[in-house]
């Protein structure tokens, strides 16, 4: 933090009096090293000497730090900006053998902490895992219809990257699965290339192309240790981005709850309202609209008692696998299918198949996968970022970004090779794993268990489930993903946040989710250009009976120096803000 301080009387008429010992004191409370209070201070009594006797001001000069060569400098800098926390200071003066356990535990984190797993541990990790993997299954049958794909692909995205994230990854809480708002982006950007009915499976291969670059993005920006760059995507505007997504997602589900056959394919909030009122009168089908808003009801109530009182957390988690069962067999023996209600008819059923060979490696879909796959990834990343770090706070235990960025990206290159699509953590899964008491990443291992169970015996099963249940499951999944809370209190914190907030929430409505995700892209850079070009200064006064200096308008019992202006700068001095702080 830089103290400039002005003066606005001449050194000659500074003598012994209560000016100079504020100024003293001062120097001492910025210079904050006490080894040389003592020196400082008698140099000053000897200038302040020559000072009365007329004598001119003594200059003292800043040491000039010795000469680096370009290599070192280089060096250094890299040192500082990527490798600042050491991550290999655990390699020092280890032999050879112990140096290869560290480096096998480093990669693969689950060999470290699974000597130390026991029953206890296996049991919050049991019933975590089957918690969770109520909430997952039928979500996941969701959220591929979101993502324009098959029911099974949403299952398959939940049963290889658990597994490859619980070998690799650091954080004992994260639940790992397809989301609702990655599948949305994905599915937007994947149908403005190809339509998903007429070309299905091109565009098929387009999403496992954009998986895996997805996982390459973020594998990279792991392994060259560059997570910072996902911070610079502002905490208001993933608010605002989050909370646009869910109004997003929500009136895309009108289709299904509703019983609309012909929706629009564009997102924004006026095409969407426009094509529900065009089918009002012939499109609608009040049957699907009842078992809709009933389970919906129910849906609401079980999220209510769980947030109401926490002991019955497990509530609103299995409620969508009821939801499932109860309206699965309503269907089948009234026969809604016949009477208008849409069910999911078929999911193929058996393991996750191999598609590498499905890539684009090479042709036009090649660049375009490239770059779906770099806006997916980095989404995705900043979401289980988010998640991560929020729960590693609230258990007080380490969660190391750049690991977490190798193992999500590893995941989801495997993920792509076997017909997996875009996977992250996830809001809702990862707060009921939390709350289920779950110990260690074992939790995600048992839930994958069950999806392997359900793909290879269960999938006949939901072949009468209606569409509108599904449809009802992501409204009442992605409804908390509007904190209108956190945006009141950005308004009040900041107004540059607030608007940051509010263009990337009113892009995703209006426009598209691409054109809210570069909206508040570019309000975050924005805001960084603006502090560091035009940084905020302060007046500082001192705290009466003590040597400390705050800013006045914070501290009104700070009281300025006499004849001394003294000025906090809230940012480094660069050639882009020096003319702006002379100015000021």
């Amino acid at each position: 933090m830089l103290q400039l301080i002005c003066f606005h009387h001449s050194f000659k008429e500074l003598k012994f009096s209560s000016l100079y010992y504020s100024w003293k004191s001062l120097l001492m409370s910025l210079m904050g090293d006490p080894a040389d209070e003592n020196l400082e201070t008698k140099e000053m009594d000897a200038r302040s000497l020559s000072f009365s006797h007329g004598q001119e001001p003594y200059v003292h000069k800043v040491g000039i730090p010795p000469r680096q060569n370009l290599f070192k400098e280089f060096q250094s800098t890299v040192k500082e900006t990527l490798f600042a926390d050491d991550p290999l200071r655990s390699f020092k003066d280890q032999s050879k053998s112990r140096k290869l356990v560290l480096g096998i535990e480093a990669i693969f984190p689950i060999i470290g902490w699974g000597r130390t797993y026991n029953l206890t541990k296996l049991r919050g990790d049991l019933i975590a895992g089957l918690t969770i993997a109520s909430l997952c299954i039928p979500q996941d049958i969701g959220y591929a219809k979101l993502a324009n794909l098959d029911p099974q692909y949403g299952l398959y995205s939940s049963f290889i990257p658990p597994l490859i994230y619980a070998v690799m990854g650091s954080s004992r809480d994260i639940a790992i699965g397809p989301v609702a708002v990655v599948s949305l982006l994905l599915g937007t950007l994947l149908q403005s290339e190809i339509d998903p009915i007429a070309n299905p499976v091109d565009y098929r291969r387009l999403a496992f192309t954009a998986t895996f670059f997805a996982g390459i993005t973020q594998a990279t920006l792991g392994i060259l240790r560059l997570g910072f760059l996902i911070d610079f995507l502002s905490h208001a505007a993933i608010v605002g981005f989050m909370g646009g997504a869910a109004i997003t997602i929500t009136l895309q589900q009108l289709k299904g709850f509703l019983g609309i056959e012909m929706f629009t394919k564009k997102t924004d909030v006026i095409s969407v309202i426009h094509s529900v009122l065009s089918s009002a009168h012939h499109g609608w089908n009040w049957q699907t609209i009842v078992i809709g808003a009933s389970f919906l009801a129910f849906l609401l109530y079980a999220k209510y008692i769980g947030k109401k009182n926490p002991k019955f957390f497990w509530v609103p988690a299995i409620a969508p696998l009821i939801s499932v069962i109860l309206s699965t067999l309503f269907v089948f023996l009234i026969r809604a299918d016949k009477h208008g209600v849409a069910i999911v008819k078929h999911i193929d059923k058996g393991l996750n198949p191999s598609s590498v060979k499905e890539i684009y490696f090479t042709g036009d879909y090649l660049g375009k996968g490239f770059r779906i796959g770099i806006v997916a990834g980095m989404i995705a990343l900043t979401e289980a970022t988010a998640i991560g770090r929020t729960f590693a706070s609230m258990k007080d235990y380490q969660l190391d970004g750049n690991k977490e960025m190798v193992a999500l990206g590893a995941m989801n290159v495997v993920g792509s090779m076997t017909s997996c699509y875009v996977a992250t953590g996830s809001f809702s899964r990862s707060a009921v794993n939390f709350m289920s008491g779950c110990e260690t990443a074992v939790s995600n291992i048992v839930m994958s268990v069950v999806v392997f169970l359900t793909l290879q015996f269960l999938t006949p099963l939901f072949k009468y489930t209606p569409n509108v249940i599904l449809a009802t499951i992501i409204i009442s999944a992605v409804i908390n993903l509007v904190d209108y809370k956190a945006a009141i209190l950005i308004w009040k914190i900041d107004k540059f946040d607030f608007v940051a907030c509010m263009g990337a929430f009113f892009g995703v409505v209006f426009a598209s989710v691409e054109i809210g995700l570069l909206i508040a892209v570019s309000i975050s850079f924005a805001k960084i250009l603006l502090q560091v070009t035009r940084p905020r200064t302060a007046i500082l006064g001192k705290i009466p009976r003590t040597t400390v200096y705050r800013n006045i308008q914070q501290y009104p019992e700070a009281t300025r120096v006499p004849g001394v202006l003294i000025i906090r700068v809230d940012s480094a001095i660069y050639f882009s803000n020096s003319n702006y702080v002379k100015e000021r």
